[in-house]
């Protein structure tokens, strides 16, 4: 469906905004996840008692068992023995540094895609404001810009909920009209059927005379990247890593974090459990982390903050198109943002 080239800003601004029921996530329940964590740096000693945004509350009931295993095996260390029931603590010491090795590489396989879905987000501001710019600087008519700078709105926004598999319903009739809101609520891939409408309203300024055939091309160019920004996003959220990779290194760190009370309680004693906890907590640790960053669109504390990206995006949109800013959101925890 083509976006009228006749309709004025002030028909979009005063489209009423409709409900759409979504059989995922709502709005509300979105509220409830933790959002990204974004904190200044801080003395060494403050950090060191950091609770928001560690990944040690939700590893805490494992380490608690751990170290009340540890406990028991130093109390009845001496049944231990005459069971013969130790471990010298050499191969741990070879197989400690081989296990960093592999969480060093999985955690770095999954910062790649943390990082390239930051770049593919900020390629979606730029893009969308060079289109911006050309529909209000190559075009006879900027006046009746304003559909398409809100079709690169809500592409944005829906491509976030299309990630998060969120309800798209009250950006979509907040940003679009009536009817296009409600034909775009039947499409499965909102964002590239709304590329398809930016396409169609480019193809009617280029029949109206608007635009000749070299300034159609431009945006053809552009739209083209907003497509591969697109494509690049739903690689990443539809292709984790492969699961025996995670399987396996599960797995192997547990395996390990039992065993080594055992290796380790001949030599340490009742020092052994504290020591234990903290070396599993640094191998858990750093296993969380990776699988937090693994998908970086989800609604983890250390996930992209694409709530702020979207809302950064309009408001720029709305600048370059001599719109008002939308106000800011309330603040509540200074240190997270959505």
């Amino acid at each position: 469906m083509a976006i009228d080239p006749a309709m004025t800003p002030e028909t979009l601004r005063n489209t009423q905004t409709r409900r759409y029921a979504h059989p995922v996530l709502t709005p509300d329940i979105i509220r409830n996840f933790n959002s990204m964590i974004i904190r200044k740096n801080q003395h060494w000693f403050i950090m060191l008692f950091s609770w928001r945004g560690s990944v040690l509350p939700r590893l805490l009931p494992r380490l608690i068992l751990l170290l009340l295993l540890s406990i028991a095996i130093v109390y009845w260390r001496d049944t231990l023995y005459a069971w013969n029931l130790h471990i010298n603590p050499a191969p741990f010491t070879l197989f400690g540094i081989a296990l960093a090795l592999f969480l060093g590489f999985r955690n770095n396989a999954s910062y790649d895609r943390f990082w390239e879905g930051r770049k593919l987000w900020g390629s979606l501001l730029n893009t969308s404001r060079s289109l911006a710019r050309q529909a209000h600087t190559l075009v006879d008519q900027p006046s009746y810009a304003t559909p398409f700078i809100n079709c690169l709105i809500a592409t944005a926004y829906t491509l976030k909920h299309q990630l998060r598999l969120s309800d798209p319903g009250p950006d979509i009739d907040r940003l679009l009209t009536a009817e296009m809101a409600a034909r775009l609520k039947t499409i499965r891939w909102k964002p590239v059927y709304l590329l398809k409408t930016m396409g169609y309203w480019v193809q009617a300024k280029k029949t109206a005379g608007n635009i000749d055939s070299i300034q159609q091309q431009s945006f053809d160019q552009l739209l083209n990247q907003l497509s591969d920004i697109i494509g690049g996003c739903e690689r990443i959220a539809s292709t984790p890593l492969p699961y025996a990779y995670n399987v396996l290194l599960h797995h192997t760190i547990y395996i390990y974090c039992l065993f080594m009370p055992l290796g380790l309680v001949e030599s340490l004693g009742w020092m052994m459990p504290v020591i234990v906890v903290f070396i599993a907590y640094t191998y858990v640790a750093i296993e969380a982390i990776a699988d937090e960053l693994e998908d970086p669109f989800g609604l983890s504390p250390n996930d992209l903050a694409l709530d702020t990206m979207c809302r950064n995006l309009e408001n720029s949109l709305r600048e370059l198109d001599d719109r008002p800013l939308n106000p800011a959101p309330p603040v509540g925890d200074p240190y997270q943002i959505t």
